[in-house]
């Protein structure tokens, strides 16, 4: 037997009913055939393999050591095409666009424009799942990714939504209060706050490279310090006057518009990673996916976030 020549795919439901139930008869009922017909489809996978699978008892079947091998393998593979034509067929007749984005791109920028979508598309219903897991495309419920990264995923389309910056940022009210910004060194006399999650802008000392670029390295040591290791905490707390943040532009865009946030200086550091939307190849063509994209795509362009706001490090 050739070694890419696979058996009858009836032969090999047949082994897997007979192997579950160690019975030709209940097999046999399950797959809606008779006891004769089943045994005749398991002898042709044995001769098909040139092995013995079972052992045929008087009133009984049982495995034999070949069988018991090929057992496993062959009843995760029925799990597996059973699963992905569960979710073929789920997607053909689901209206559903299932997001998976990280929890600051969902709240900051996602969420408050996402109703434009819809409106746009009201045959489409959307479902966000907020989270920086891992996900696999091919296995899991969810259509699109948006994720911050270099654009390198296996068998997916990446597609560039923007890049991303960052520069201090803090309230109206703490700009202009008791001790006012107007240079990089006001900020000696203000709380600086961190935000952890800047992956992908050099390092961790963030406010140490911004210091260190406005010519004032070391700056940031002496200052009292608030910390948080989810972006837009970081942002609702410079919003609420606790400090002075180094914000991510385009999470921050929507406070920036609306006068919540104010940017003191021109000087900006371009993260290392982009925004992406993230879908399998073989979906491309997905109606929804298409839909989606389009959208994204026109949202961005009507916006600023993926153009490179002034002065840029």
């Amino acid at each position: 037997m050739p070694a890419d020549r696979l058996p009858p795919l009836n032969s090999l439901r047949a082994f897997n009913a007979a192997a579950r139930h160690m019975s030709f008869q209940d097999a046999a009922a399950e797959l809606f055939v008779t006891p004769a017909a089943l045994s005749y489809q398991i002898r042709q996978l044995e001769e098909h393999l040139g092995v013995k699978l079972f052992n045929r008892l008087n009133r009984a079947v049982e495995l034999t050591e070949m069988g018991n091998l090929i057992a496993p393998g062959i009843r995760e593979g029925f799990v597996k095409l059973s699963t992905t034509i569960q979710q073929l067929q789920r997607r053909k007749e689901s209206k559903v666009l299932v997001i998976s984005a990280g929890p600051a791109i969902t709240a900051k920028w996602l969420a408050p424009r996402l109703y434009r979508f819809l409106n746009t598309h009201p045959h489409i219903d959307a479902r966000v799942s907020s989270s920086i897991k891992v996900v696999d495309l091919e296995q899991e419920d969810v259509d699109v990714v948006i994720r911050f990264g270099m654009g390198i995923y296996e068998k997916c389309r990446a597609e560039k939504l923007f890049d991303e910056y960052v520069t201090p940022m803090c309230s109206p009210a703490l700009i202009n209060g008791e001790h006012p910004i107007r240079t990089p060194e006001d900020l000696k006399s203000h709380t600086l706050i961190f935000d952890d999650t800047h992956l992908g802008f050099f390092d961790l000392a963030d406010w140490a490279i911004w210091f260190e670029e406005a010519g004032l390295p070391g700056a940031e040591e002496g200052h009292g310090k608030l910390q948080f290791n989810v972006a837009d905490h970081a942002l609702d707390a410079a919003i609420a006057g606790a400090g002075v943040v180094l914000g991510r532009m385009a999470l921050a865009q929507g406070d920036l518009d609306a006068g919540r946030l104010v940017m003191p200086f021109d000087l900006r550091l371009k993260a290392d990673y982009s925004f992406f939307l993230v879908y399998l190849e073989n979906r491309a063509d997905d109606p929804k996916i298409k839909a989606f994209r389009d959208w994204l795509m026109d949202e961005i362009s009507g916006t600023t976030a993926n153009q490179a706001p002034g002065p840029a490090v």
